[in-house]
C-alpha cells in the first residue's frame, strides 16, 4: 500500500524550545530520514497535537508499519515527479504497512478530536481505517510550504486559529481533556460521571463523529502510552491494564506484534518506535 493513501506516526517526544519559543525537535533518524516537529501555540492547543515533517531523502521505498495512534492527521505530500497532494486520514484501529516513496517530503498536522467538531466541522466516521483526498491547494497550502516548514506550520496555526468557534461545548472540552491527560485510562462510567454527559450519549457522539466507540478509542490512548514502557523494556502493564496477559493481548491485537517484537524493532519497521527517545 503506498503512503498517498494512509499513513500514521507517532513521534513526539524530546522536544526543546527552540529561538522562536515553540516547541521544535529536528532528527535525522538515519541519512536517509529527516524528522522534525513543532508542538502548537497555546491558543490551539486543544485541537492540534504537532505539526511536523518527514523526508525520505534516498532513491529507494521504505516499508514501515504504522500503529493506532489516536490522531487525525492532515497530510500535504509530495513523491518524487509525483504531483502535490492534500490527505485527510482518519483514526487507525490496526497497524498498517506502507511505502514511504523515495524522495518523499510531506508535512502534517496532527489533530486532537475536538478539531473535527470545531476546526473541519464535519463528521470523519466514514474515515475509520480510511483516507480522503483534498483539493491540492486545499487551506492554501501550496509547493512554496513544503519547501519551508516554518512557513508551513506558522501558516497553519492563523488558519487553524480563524476556524475556531468564540465558544465550544464545555463537556466536550473536560471530556476531551480528560481523555488525554489520563491516556485513556479512565473508564467510560468515569468519564461520564466527571463530565454530566450519560455513557450512551458520550458512545453515539463518538460513534456519530469519528466512527468507534470511547471505550475502543480508550484503548487505543493506553496503547500509545505503552510505548514508552516498551520501548526500555518494561513488559509489564504500566496502564490500567488488568494483569499481564491482557497487556499482552491488547498490543498484539493493536500492533500485530509481541511487546518483546516492538522493542527489538528489527530493521526500524515500526516507525514510532525508531523515533521514541
Amino acid at each position: 500500500m503506498s503512503l498517498s493513501l494512509r499513513i500514521r506516526q507517532g513521534m513526539r517526544t524530546g522536544m526543546s524550545p527552540d529561538r522562536t519559543g515553540v516547541n521544535y525537535r529536528s532528527d535525522n533518524m538515519n541519512r536517509d530520514l529527516n524528522y522534525e516537529l513543532v508542538k502548537p501555540d497555546k491558543s490551539i492547543a486543544e485541537f492540534v497535537e504537532s505539526f511536523w515533517l518527514l523526508q525520505n531523502l534516498s532513491e529507494s521505498d521504505k516499508k514501515i508499519i504504522v500503529l493506532p495512534d489516536g490522531r487525525i492527521d492532515l497530510i500535504f505530500i509530495k513523491s518524487g515527479n509525483g504531483p502535490f497532494r492534500a490527505i485527510l486520514l482518519g483514526i487507525e484501529t490496526y497497524p498498517d504497512e506502507v511505502i514511504l516513496k523515495s524522495n518523499t517530503i510531506m508535512l502534517v498536522i496532527s489533530f486532537k478530536l475536538l478539531a473535527i467538531e470545531y476546526v473541519f466541522k464535519n463528521p470523519i466516521s466514514n474515515l475509520l481505517n480510511s483516507a480522503q483526498n483534498l483539493p491540492s491547494d486545499y487551506w492554501g497550502v501550496s509547493l512554496t510550504e513544503l519547501n519551508d516548514f516554518v512557513l508551513f506550520y506558522k501558516k497553519a496555526t492563523r488558519i487553524i486559529q480563524s476556524l475556531l468557534p468564540s465558544e465550544i461545548d464545555s463537556r466536550k472540552e473536560k471530556l476531551f481533556g480528560l481523555l488525554y491527560s489520563s491516556n485513556g485510562e479512565m473508564t467510560v462510567k468515569e468519564l461520564s460521571g466527571k463530565v454530566f454527559w450519560s455513557s450512551r450519549q458520550i458512545n453515539r457522539y463518538f460513534n456519530q463523529q469519528f466512527g468507534l466507540s470511547l471505550k475502543a478509542y480508550c484503548n487505543i490512548l493506553r496503547f500509545r502510552a505503552s510505548f514508552k514502557h516498551i520501548k526500555k523494556g518494561k513488559i509489564f502493564p504500566q496502564q490500567k491494564f488488568a494483569d499481564q496477559s491482557h497487556f499482552i493481548r491488547e498490543v498484539k491485537k493493536l500492533s500485530g506484534a509481541l511487546p518483546k517484537e516492538l522493542r527489538k524493532n528489527q530493521n526500524d519497521r515500526f516507525i514510532q518506535f525508531s523515533t521514541l527517545q
